[in-house]
């Protein structure tokens, strides 16, 4: 077991008890949590988006900030600074063209458009080191913020369809 990745490990002292309990709670949390996800992945591997669409999910999930957004609506792309092009192209480069992204759950599906842009963020962003990516990805980064922002507007599109999206 000591080469084992996936642990909790609870040092024995004398609030062992407290944390054993408090394990207990958060891998009830999970498990829960697990469960939820995977009916709603599910869901969203049967709705269909076109690419356009995934484009357009990709930038709103991406927006740096208001005046960004303004300049999209407006139709002004060439205003908008080459950081957010670059990472908005390489997210839609990867829903595009990773073999993980052409599978029937995800090619042309809001699961997969959701997995571009969590798959950008873990498997093409460059980070400074292993710690700068584990602070984007779970401690509340750039990382975490935006796939956050991706869910929710997945969660929208599987309900209400593209003009949850009101991009253009």
């Amino acid at each position: 077991m000591g080469n084992k990745s996936n642990t909790i490990r609870i040092r024995h002292t004398a609030n062992a008890k407290q944390r054993l309990e408090q394990a207990h709670k958060v891998m009830g949390i999970s498990n829960v949590l697990s469960v939820q996800l995977e009916s709603i992945f599910n869901h969203w591997s049967k709705v269909r988006i076109t690419d356009t669409e995934v484009k357009k999910l990709i930038q709103a999930a991406l927006i740096p900030n208001k005046e960004a957004l303004l300049k999209i609506q407006d139709g002004r792309n060439d205003e908008l600074s080459s950081a957010f092009t670059n990472m908005v192209d390489n997210a839609f480069e990867y829903a595009m063209g990773n073999p993980t992204q052409l599978m029937d759950t995800t090619a042309g599906t809001v699961f997969g458009a959701y997995n571009a842009i969590t798959g950008y963020f873990q498997n093409v962003r460059n980070y400074k080191d292993d710690e700068a990516k584990v602070k984007s990805l779970l401690m509340g980064g750039t990382g975490q913020i935006r796939t956050q922002a991706a869910f929710n507007l997945c969660e929208a599109f599987a309900k209400d369809g593209a003009d949850t999206l009101m991009m253009n």
